[in-house]
């Protein structure tokens, strides 16, 4: 979890996805439901500014999906993505608990 958050490209993925957490999206027959995160489009524009999809981008993503930090989802011709929210909670738990730094090692 924490080597792939190292990367500062995969941090400010992650970063971005965390913010986007309570949007809401139309439904397609026009209902209206929570958002479970950008599509992978809208995470590459707020990323690097550019409004397609890299190579690059797919690997830190991919990197992001395999250690367990987010999900994604195809919903029609887009792939949804979202931080875990079990994960949010296990890093507050991990940073706020002193606990699970070693207990005395300094």
């Amino acid at each position: 979890m924490f080597k792939a958050l190292g990367d500062p490209t995969r941090l400010r993925i992650f970063e971005c996805l965390r913010a986007c957490c309570g949007k809401v999206a139309l439904g397609d027959e026009g209902e209206v439901r929570p958002a479970d995160g950008p599509s992978v489009g809208e995470v590459c524009c707020q990323v690097t500014g550019v409004e397609k999809i890299t190579s690059t981008m797919s690997f830190h993503l991919k990197e992001l999906r395999t250690a367990g930090l987010i999900k994604m989802e195809r919903r029609g011709k887009h792939m949804i993505c979202a931080v875990k929210p079990e994960v949010l909670n296990e890093l507050a738990a991990y940073f706020g608990d002193p606990e699970n730094h070693g207990g005395d090692c300094c």
